[in-house]
């Protein structure tokens, strides 16, 4: 493929997918050489890197080719890199949130039931199994990333980020946690979880990791940033409308599982914010812990009173001004033409789809 004269995403997907699969069946059999009853892990390791739109790995790469770097097989094993960052933190997040589904399948704590169904206690171990499944997928990012093939100088040069990545990413996740079944949801704070848990390691990092490998002066990194942080942030809060009004046919997930685990959303903040007392009180009905209530009727329900206050505008609005301000700063950097094509093409795949 040749992607220096165009974007062709699709041909691109391929590429990180084959880096991907293959990286995963090789680990996947070493961890099997070890003891045969591995088997499932293994799947469940390798069902985790199996689907994904590969926007992280998108966005490493145009990092790349901002910094005015040719097109590199050794840089798209670099970029698969972040689509096991994703793939971890997928499997945690999963595993936190007990939710049920992901790409229309049983996630990793529920498929793994079944390899300890004669355990004492076959949640807690299933949950411990998907636990380690997602911390070696981590081990495999890193792995992944040092051995690419791009020289060793290129790569110290990213390897900073990776901490920094790693504990935002941590960060975020623990704010959600923290700040789950809060009594009076906050916008503020739930945008900072967004920006933590979510828009800097699906956009920000993997771009800026991409710029650094090709050696991007202040200029390009602070125009990164300035593009990724926003972009990043569009991307989670169109996330946070599909988990409710989207399709589940199409998104793979359980509709009510936002409702169900009372999470933090910005959907659910704006909604407060705009609900009178009486509103209020039916949330906190619909919300309360251990409600027996809070299925899929508590799910319609809470949908009912987000239309009727209008809070999915308001979050469309607050993507379409993060889209916009994403593109300003792009439009600012004056990057090479394929590079500003695809990133004004990933801006607007990141914040306006259906999945």
């Amino acid at each position: 493929m040749t992607v220096s004269e165009g974007w062709e995403p699709g041909s691109f997907k391929a590429r990180v997918d084959q880096v991907l699969h293959r990286f995963a069946a090789g680990e996947a059999d070493q961890l099997t050489a070890i003891d045969g009853s591995l088997g499932p892990v293994a799947d469940a390791m390798e069902a985790a890197v199996a689907d994904g739109k590969r926007l992280r790995a998108a966005f490493c790469y145009w990092g790349w080719r901002a910094a005015g770097q040719p097109d590199s097989d050794a840089l798209v094993r670099a970029a698969a890199s972040m689509e096991l960052v994703h793939a971890a933190a997928v499997v945690h997040d999963d595993l936190i949130d007990d939710s049920p589904l992901r790409h229309g399948r049983p996630t990793a704590h529920l498929a793994l039931r079944e390899a300890v169904k004669d355990h004492p206690e076959p949640a807690l171990a299933a949950g411990s199994l998907a636990m380690l499944a997602g911390d070696l997928l981590m081990s495999m990012a890193g792995q992944l990333f040092v051995t690419s093939g791009l020289p060793a100088a290129y790569l110290s040069r990213a390897r900073p980020l990776w901490a920094c990545l790693a504990r935002e990413l941590v960060a975020g996740e623990c704010l959600e946690i923290l700040h789950t079944g809060a009594a009076a949801p906050d916008t503020a704070t739930s945008l900072k979880v967004v920006r933590y848990k979510t828009a800097k390691y699906t956009v920000e990092q993997p771009l800026l990791i991409g710029a650094l490998l090709g050696g991007a002066g202040e200029r390009l990194r602070e125009g990164c940033s300035a593009y990724g942080l926003p972009l990043g942030e569009a991307f989670q809060l169109r996330d946070d409308l599909l988990g409710l009004f989207g399709d589940p046919e199409l998104t793979g997930k359980d509709g009510s599982d936002d409702v169900r685990g009372h999470r933090p959303t910005a959907l659910l903040s704006e909604t407060w914010r705009l609900a009178g007392e009486e509103d209020r009180a039916r949330l906190r009905t619909l919300l309360a812990p251990g409600a027996e209530t809070r299925t899929a009727d508590s799910a319609d329900a809470v949908r009912e009173v987000m239309r009727r206050l209008e809070a999915p505008d308001r979050i469309e609005d607050m993507i379409t001004a993060r889209v916009e301000e994403a593109l300003r700063a792009l439009d600012e950097l004056d990057l090479p033409g394929p590079a500003a094509t695809a990133l004004t093409g990933l801006a607007h795949s990141a914040a306006v789809r259906r999945s």
